[in-house]
């Protein structure tokens, strides 16, 4: 796992200016650096040399030797790379490549595998690659780039494209902090304010855009201007089905997914919350290997939120070697600062707090862990998806039950009333928060329901869709890759697996609709817990949230009051949204308190 900046340009490039902007990309890889620089070619239409600078740190995990260090380059093809991530089943791969001839000179880097796959293969290889990545991939013999992005969006990678020149990485800062007078888009700020997060291919700023999951850009240089197109390679869509679903073979691809993300050259430690999805994960783990498993968890004894008795369940069921931080002894406002200031994009959701508190604490001891984020989402766990599919009536005091806000965008029971006669509407709803807009007098840039919305496959596949495009693709794989790479900790997700999200789709809807929810894991389990642990109301991996900002208002309306954006809005905004001290309100104001120390770098 690893960071890198790169600039293609038809004028020399300032490394001075490189080398300022890579400071953002330092904490990805913080074990090498290396820099290659130098001219691809002439171009004839233009009469221009098109010049080069790649940047790129390293977090070594696979493949410890300098053989295996990037940007690399083949000599055989003519192709250069850069990547961002791992390759799970680069070993297979590799072998795969040996049989057809191609030639490897590192012992076993999934770089490599890389490189010569779709040197070889072409950006086809990639539908043979199980793993995390974003990918920077330049053929010198057509003078064309490609920036690639795994399936669901794990790795990020952001771009800069005009007539002269192509900025592009793994860091937005990075790639703010390589031009002059960028400017920030007033719908993309209110697509923030709205959802929490700017949906891909957008980002805050005009002219800068990050790839999009399951897809590539290729980039075009040869003629009098720089041309791209943009090319979806895999589409949740495309595996829509109803086919019979079998126990044995969900299991056979759950093995596979563990196991395979235990491939690493240093020790791995698993996250454990005390939930269904890492418990699942520690017992496939202690099921398929001898060697004693490396647990870590952080708990707060003083919060409601609280999962201390369930981890100790669990830890001392597979009898693993476990460690545990509480974070209630030592959090402080610096802890809730550096957690905002790590983000490169707008971000809000109160489980970053806990997430980034956790990596910093499991890199003292560890550069890689296995977590069990998408377990929800993959198999549709949160109670507003199940609320939609089996009430069959909607009623007031159902629905401000369900809505409780977590794990919480910011939707509300209270609108959700306004769509009762239409779940889908009412779903969509949830994920967005027309009431702030209004208290900003802004109007939302993107109309939720469209993007990520269809309305063809049945209630049960359109909203889980729904989960996997936008709260799996857009905002839990953002947290989970920032909140680990600012402490330089690379996190494995079995549950984002491609191969279990094909499944899924592919399967009958009635046999997830008549179960409760995840009772295929829950029956897993069975044998190792009882009731208590199986069934009880979930918490999350969140803090308390409106308890801080409440307990800090003084110290948060002066920043926000302070800020440069919210006020000239609406300087009654805060004495609005502190007249009840609700859930929801707590929310809405460390939404505005992010945005404005997030502005605050830029």
């Amino acid at each position: 796992m690893c960071g890198f900046l790169g600039k293609i340009s038809n004028s020399p490039i300032s490394m001075e200016q490189l080398d300022k902007a890579n400071i953002h990309n330092v904490c990805r890889g913080p074990d090498a650096l290396k820099c290659e620089t130098g001219k691809f070619f002439t171009n004839s239409n233009t009469n221009k040399d098109i010049h080069f600078n790649f940047m790129f740190n390293r977090l070594s995990i696979i493949d410890l030797s300098e053989n295996a260090m990037q940007p690399m380059y083949s000599k055989n093809f003519s192709t250069w790379i850069m990547f961002n991530g791992e390759i799970y089943n680069h070993r297979k791969l590799k072998k795969i490549l040996i049989e057809k001839g191609v030639e490897f000179f590192t012992d076993h880097s999934d770089t490599e595998v890389l490189l010569n796959g779709i040197s070889y293969f072409g950006l086809d290889f990639l539908n043979s690659v199980i793993g995390q990545f974003a990918i920077m991939f330049y053929d010198e013999k057509i003078n064309k780039m490609y920036l690639v992005r795994d399936r669901v969006g794990q790795k990020p990678l952001f771009y800069m494209l005009d007539n002269k020149e192509v900025l592009f990485g793994s860091n937005l800062k990075s790639i703010v902090s390589g031009i002059e007078n960028v400017q920030i888009l007033e719908s993309s700020l209110n697509d923030y304010i709205n959802f929490g997060v700017i949906t891909s291919p957008n980002t805050l700023f005009k002219n800068i855009y990050k790839v999009e999951p399951g897809s590539y850009l290729e980039i075009d240089f040869n003629g009098t201007k720089y041309t791209k197109k943009d090319v979806k390679y895999w589409d949740i869509d495309n595996f829509i089905d109803n086919k019979t679903f079998e126990k044995e073979e969900f299991f056979e691809i759950y093995y596979s997914a563990v196991n395979l993300r235990l491939e690493s050259d240093v020790p791995v430690a698993n996250f454990l919350s005390g939930g269904i999805d890492s418990t699942s994960i520690i017992k496939a783990l202690n099921d398929n290997q001898s060697k004693k498993i490396n647990t870590f968890s952080i708990t707060n004894k003083n919060s409601k939120y609280d999962e201390s008795f369930w981890i100790n369940q669990v830890h001392k069921k597979y009898n693993t070697n476990h460690i545990s931080s509480d974070v209630s002894l030592n959090l402080t406002i610096e802890d809730i600062l550096n957690s905002i200031n790590i983000f490169d994009e707008l971000y809000c959701d109160p489980s970053t707090v806990p997430s980034y508190i956790l990596n910093r604490e499991i890199s003292k001891e560890y550069k890689v862990a296995i977590s069990g984020d998408g377990g929800d989402e993959l198999l549709g766990g949160y109670k507003r998806f199940n609320f939609m599919l089996n009430t069959k009536t909607f009623n007031h005091k159902l629905i401000k039950n369900t809505f409780n806000l977590y794990p919480g965008i910011l939707g509300t029971g209270n609108k959700i009333l306004k769509y009762s006669n239409n779940r889908k509407e009412a779903y969509t709803s949830y994920f967005s928060d027309s009431k702030l807009l209004k208290l900003l007098n802004l109007k939302s840039g993107t109309e939720f329901g469209d993007k990520f919305m269809s309305a063809d496959n049945g209630l049960y596949k359109d909203l889980l869709k729904t989960e996997y495009k936008f709260y799996l693709f857009e905002m839990m794989t953002t947290k989970v890759d920032r909140t680990s790479m600012a402490n330089s900790v690379e996190v494995r997700s079995p549950f984002l697996d491609h191969r279990l999200i094909e499944y899924v789709l592919k399967s009958e809807n009635s046999y997830f609709i008549k179960k409760e929810p995840k009772k295929i894991l829950k029956d897993y389990l069975t044998p190792d817990f009882d009731e208590s642990f199986l069934n009880r109301e979930k918490q999350g991996f969140v803090f308390d949230l409106e308890k801080w900002v409440f307990e800090n208002i003084n110290f948060v309306q002066n920043e926000i009051k302070n800020g440069k954006y919210i006020n000239n809005l609406n300087p009654k905004i805060l004495s609005q949204l502190t007249v009840n001290k609700s859930r929801i309100n707590g929310l809405r104001i460390w939404k505005l308190f992010f945005l404005e120390k997030y502005l605050e770098q830029i």
